[in-house]
């Protein structure tokens, strides 16, 4: 089947059109199958709403989906969003049976953050069919479509579809109003409310106000901070260093509920005085004793590529996969910690263990910025 790839800088209204034509071609083709959406691991609004979208529009061509994630949901508005909405979402367990599948959709994600559920697809020879996303070019799968573009959000694209495509949302259609309020909340939350929105953005938010629900929009945004998270950032003001107006924080040891607190003392240290970019990162501990170096990267230097930065900083796995990755302004990556994960018997381990962590990671983010510093 042809590769129908698409990806974006600046294009006409014209090819917009035919790019939607080209994916609505594709689910005809595979009219009456069963696809799995897949989500990175720990999923934000922008993927779950982007994700509920897709699965609308396959319905409209009888395809069957479900929408599996690896992680834990655990930001307070990512379960607000859950509950309120009554959004279904799988999480995925290695007795999970994929062979049900005809194909894969990845959706905010290219396959690369998607943790054993992306392997365990490539074992059992699960086609990737699609792709839509707005981080950088990752080239981990071969998908039939691919739909990636310079937008605030992965809910634009899908917003662009439905007012495009076969489908008209309709007011007095429940599954309509949850769809728009979930990619309404979906743009806003990966654009900072607006503040780095483009005009696509924008456009799409004019399109779904006409659908979505403005008071279950309010109950979700609504949601505060919890006290694990507020301990988290406190942390992390307690052990930031500022160097050239990059501030750096490691918060130690996380237990996985509690993943998501990572961007949001990303996004805290942002708003200090004097600091362009932030970069938090701690040792997230799964069940099962598996562990994770995970970071996120937040910056407002407009000149500073995320995706490069943290490429260049972590680089690539035995087999030739990036840790890390970004967009415009924000970034993450995970590194598992293998065969020193566990705890020893007592806690003197650890806290060697988080030192030697720590402090490799500092070393790597220092010299990346003097390097940075010479060039200029």
């Amino acid at each position: 089947m042809e590769n129908n790839s698409y990806q974006t800088g600046v294009q006409s209204m014209n090819m917009l059109g035919v790019a939607h034509d080209k994916l609505f071609d594709l689910l005809e083709v595979h009219r009456g199958e069963r696809h799995i959406i897949v989500l990175h691991t720990y999923p934000d609004p922008d993927a779950i709403a982007s994700a509920y979208a897709h699965r609308l529009i396959s319905a409209h061509y009888d395809i069957r989906t479900d929408i599996v994630y690896t992680g834990t949901i655990s930001h307070g508005q990512n379960i607000a969003l859950a509950r309120l909405l009554k959004l279904d979402l799988i999480a995925y367990e290695q007795t999970f049976d994929l062979s049900q599948y005809s194909g894969a959709i990845f959706v905010d994600n290219q396959g690369t953050t998607t943790g054993a559920l992306g392997e365990a697809l490539e074992t059992v020879g699960v086609p990737a069919l699609v792709v839509v996303d707005h981080h950088e070019i990752q080239k981990r799968l071969d998908p039939v479509y691919t739909d990636i573009r310079r937008v605030g959000a992965v809910a634009t694209i899908y917003a662009e579809y439905l007012e495009c495509g076969p489908l008209e949302l309709d007011k007095s259609n429940h599954e309509h109003v949850i769809v728009a309020t979930a990619l309404m909340h979906g743009i806003m939350s990966d654009t900072n409310n607006f503040v780095k929105a483009g005009p696509d953005d924008f456009h799409a938010a004019s399109f779904l106000s006409q659908v979505s629900d403005s008071d279950l929009l309010s109950q979700i945004m609504s949601q505060s901070r919890s006290k694990e998270t507020l301990e988290i950032i406190r942390c992390a003001l307690e052990t930031r260093k500022i160097v050239s107006n990059y501030a750096i924080a490691g918060v130690g040891y996380l237990r996985s509920e509690n993943r998501d607190a990572i961007p949001q003392t990303a996004d805290f240290l942002l708003s200090e005085e004097n600091v362009h970019t932030s970069i938090v990162f701690g040792i997230v501990t799964q069940e099962g004793g598996e562990e994770m170096l995970v970071g996120s990267l937040r910056t407002s230097k407009l000149i500073l590529d995320p995706d490069l930065f943290i490429k260049e900083v972590f680089g690539k796995d035995s087999a030739g996969r990036f840790y890390g990755g970004g967009k415009q302004t924000a970034g993450g990556f995970q590194i598992p910690v293998g065969f020193l994960a566990g705890r020893g018997q007592d806690n003197h381990f650890a806290d060697l263990k988080w030192q030697v962590y720590d402090a490799q990671v500092r070393h790597k983010i220092l010299n990346k910025i003097e390097g940075e510093k010479v060039k200029q």
